[in-house]
């Protein structure tokens, strides 16, 4: 029997009827879903696995559900990383709605694309077709899936044309890609999900507080270098002879090296003291030996001086240091001014150098006034925003912040969580915000994850050790072979 003479099987308006008629079922019958499309930013070369990907884009659909065979109860499998859930969806659009609604705000995703983040595809065939890797989310069950297979021609070409998509998605498994949509349902999602750290800040830095002591004669009271030789691959040791009378009475001197790296050779760059000693003469000069380190050819020069500053000590070691901290002393009458060094860590000054004690200091102490510190305590973190920790380099992305309205000290007042990280902040150190600008001080850093209630190695183990006696030998005698 020959085709239906009153149809053209595949005219321009039949096909433009068919698609209108498919475009209304859709509306009648479907359901609204967002179509999240994948930004690609670096693959593997070898195995073509996406690396680094972003969903920040999002467009409102209507879908028509074909089946929900896969949430039945066998999608649920445990397995030994926890409950996996692999529930299916299979879902239909409109080609035309697809073409005219989203393709055209895709032609300028092309970063990984057109760089052969993918090459299974042409770019064109990437902006004119949902691809697989992208996302929908389907706001009846508030989950997120991800297109695993996309059929283009099925029904397989009416009237001369295919009209529809058909999605076979599967529920995302989050792999710490950035979602940041702005649409807030979408990205509530997945707030809590991936690899999410804490950060303790604190606002306010605190100055340091000290005093130095104005010490008795016959300190050491610079070290200079006249030649700072070569070839060092670590820091020498620095070795000072006791003075003349010591034990009876004075005391020895101490000292490190810091070195540097000029042009690629990496020599001494100054020696402080650490303890300037006392009861050294010139009739008797002390001898400074530099031991070890890989180099050699390194001179110095010293000092012998009276009224200087022997020691600095610390009522207030300070909060929120992260560059060097200029120490000014006071009452010298005549002479130098001392030049002191701090040394950091965690934000906090804990001890203190000399690089020259000074001299002419009159009385036993002398107030010291510790200034350096930067402005913390201001503004808010925004979500997904970039933060970098100022001395370790560190990047995250904000996941949420939050200042505790209890003050109580078991809780920390603020908290900065965090994903995606580059490395580990350093305690003491101040985080600033990318675009908000806001800085705190990092007070801790909790590295457990946040994101498995499954994870809990350190727990099971440490139950496992109070059942089994690992320290016990075999109750039944030892095996010989």
């Amino acid at each position: 029997m020959a085709l239906n003479s009153y149809f053209l099987q595949g005219s321009k308006g039949e096909q433009f009827l068919l698609q209108d008629l498919i475009n209304e079922q859709l509306t009648i019958y479907g359901v609204e879903v967002y179509y999240l499309p994948r930004k690609i930013f670096k693959t593997d070369n070898i195995i073509k696995e996406v690396q680094s990907s972003k969903f920040d884009d999002s467009f409102l659909i209507e879908a028509y559900l074909n089946n929900y065979e896969g949430y039945n109860p066998n999608s649920d499998v445990l397995s030994k990383f926890g409950l996996r859930l692999t529930n299916e969806v299979s879902l239909t659009i409109s080609r035309e709605r697809y073409e005219e609604f989203i393709a055209p705000f895709l032609e300028g995703i092309s970063s990984g694309i057109k760089e052969g983040a993918i090459t299974e595809y042409t770019f064109e065939d990437l902006i004119t077709r949902p691809k697989e890797g992208d996302l929908i989310y389907f706001p009846l069950g508030e989950r997120l899936f991800e297109i695993k297979r996309v059929e283009s021609e099925k029904p397989f070409y009416q009237l001369g044309k295919n009209y529809v998509y058909e999605l076979n998605c599967e529920l995302y498994e989050y792999e710490n890609e950035l979602i940041d949509t702005t649409i807030e349902e979408v990205d509530n999602t997945v707030e809590d999900e991936g690899y999410i750290t804490q950060l303790n800040l604190v606002g306010a830095a605190i100055t340091a507080i000290g005093q130095a002591t104005v010490g008795p004669s016959g300190m050491i009271g610079f070290i200079d270098l006249i030649n700072d030789g070569s070839g060092y691959v670590s820091a020498p040791t620095i070795e000072i002879s006791p003075p003349p009378n010591f034990p009876v009475s004075g005391s020895r001197a101490s000292a490190v090296a810091i070195t540097t790296s000029i042009g690629g050779v990496r020599s001494l760059k100054e020696i402080l003291l650490t303890n300037p000693g006392s009861g050294y003469n010139l009739d008797t000069p002390p001898l400074i030996i530099i031991n070890g380190g890989g180099g050699a050819g390194a001179a110095v020069t010293f000092g012998i001086i009276d009224s200087g500053i022997s020691s600095v000590t610390l009522s207030e070691s300070g909060r929120g240091y992260n560059e060097m901290p200029t120490i000014v002393t006071t009452g010298i009458t005549t002479g130098s001014t001392a030049e002191l060094r701090p040394v950091i860590s965690a934000g906090k000054i804990v001890t203190v150098r000399y690089k020259n004690v000074g001299s002419g200091y009159a009385g036993n102490v002398s107030p010291v006034t510790i200034s350096g510190l930067t402005t913390t305590g201001i503004g808010t973190f925004i979500y997904n925003e970039i933060v970098t920790g100022d001395t370790s380099g560190v990047t995250a992305r904000v996941k949420d912040f939050n200042r505790r309205v209890d003050l109580s000290p078991s809780f920390p007042p603020i908290e900065l969580r965090v994903s995606l990280n580059s490395g580990a902040f350093y305690p003491g150190e101040v985080v600033v915000g990318g675009i908000s600008s806001a800085r705190y001080i990092v007070e801790s850093y909790n590295t457990d994850s946040f994101d498995d209630p499954y994870d809990a190695n350190s727990e099971i183990e440490l139950e496992a050790d109070n059942l089994l006696d690992f320290t016990e030998g075999n109750p039944f005698g030892d095996y010989w072979c």
